[in-house]
């Protein structure tokens, strides 16, 4: 019986891939990491959708069993799209997690959510015994904070309470994330919004400083993190 086409059928990454070179070569050797029986977690970004196609045709080819554990629906999406069945923290513990960032110092430290899913990401990378950060060379900074600002998850109803305990922090800017292509903020996979904050330094106990707050979520600074990064200039 031949499967109805639905909108899935079509769903492609939303915006161009810069770097896609590059980006390939990453999602190729993280797709060569996944072994028959694996329960993967799998993070947000471009080189992470490109990398769930190089997995889904090693699934098709070699008749694997894996099962992926997603951060975000727009993963949900391709991975329903692709063929790769979904499991959650629920039911598995993740052999092994890949995500990408937005930012990654020398010391592996990072900034992510961009793309609003910190907290599933952090869960994910703070439940697996091993995790690979897919980087192409356009997110090394020398200095976190040189590109992006730290996001911030907030409680709705804490959001003037944190950014007045934010702002004794000492940042040079606090913005509400808004949403493109709809009217208001951006609202998160877990139903909260976000703030950009810059800081002039990111010393690092900032991550457990904001996270002190009540009414944070969840930030975007991952620092002190056991990761290994997966470039394209590897051997």
């Amino acid at each position: 019986m031949k499967q109805e086409r639905t909108i899935l059928s079509s769903l492609e990454w939303g915006q161009s891939i810069s770097n896609r070179e590059q980006k390939q070569v990453i999602a190729n050797r993280i797709a060569h990491k996944a072994c028959d029986g694996d329960i993967i977690g799998v993070g947000s970004g471009s080189t992470v959708y490109l990398a769930l196609q190089s997995i889904a045709r090693r699934i098709e080819q070699e008749q694997l069993r894996i099962y992926a554990i997603p951060t975000s629906h727009e993963i949900k999406l391709t991975c329903a799209r692709l063929g790769i069945p979904l499991t959650s923290l629920w039911e598995h513990t993740p052999d092994w997690t890949f995500d990408g960032a937005d930012e990654i110092d020398p010391d592996c430290n990072m900034i992510k959510g961009r793309g609003g899913a910190m907290f599933k990401e952090k869960l994910l990378i703070t439940s697996s015994p091993k995790t690979y950060i897919v980087a192409d060379s356009s997110k090394r900074v020398k200095k976190l904070g040189s590109l992006f600002p730290v996001p911030v998850e907030v409680f709705p109803d804490a959001l003037v309470h944190v950014e007045k305990m934010l702002r004794l922090l000492n940042p040079t800017e606090i913005k509400l994330r808004m949403a493109e292509r709809k009217d208001g903020p951006v609202i998160t996979e877990s139903g909260n919004m976000i703030l950009d904050v810059r800081f002039p330094e990111i010393p690092s106990y900032m991550e457990s400083a904001i996270k002190a707050i009540t009414g944070v979520i969840e930030s975007g600074l991952f620092i002190h993190y056991k990761v290994e990064v997966i470039s394209s200039d590897e051997g």
